[in-house]
């Protein structure tokens, strides 16, 4: 699913207009990276939880030639699903 495909899919559950549906997906992921960078976490409850963690620099290789790399620290995003996604998906 695209976030074409969110969008209109909200719109049609809600009865808003494509426009206010995309706003309102907007402002969901905006909602969400705020969240992670203030605190670390957001969680929605029975749907999942989004957790920055910190990665350290580390040694890599490139796939096609072998040669060592090194790869910056970051920080990434888990995502650990609820246990009503679960529910749906099994």
């Amino acid at each position: 699913m695209t976030k074409a495909d969110l969008v209109n899919f909200i719109a049609e559950e809600t009865g808003l207009t494509k426009a206010d549906a995309t706003r309102a997906l907007d402002a969901m992921m905006n909602g969400v990276v705020k969240g992670l960078t203030e605190n670390g976490k957001v969680t929605l409850t029975g749907f999942c939880t989004f957790t920055a963690v910190d990665k350290p620099a580390k040694e890599g290789r490139n796939p096609r030639t072998g040669e060592k790399v090194m790869i910056p620290e970051r920080t990434a995003v888990t995502i650990k699903a609820g246990s009503k996604l679960k529910e749906a998906l099994n």
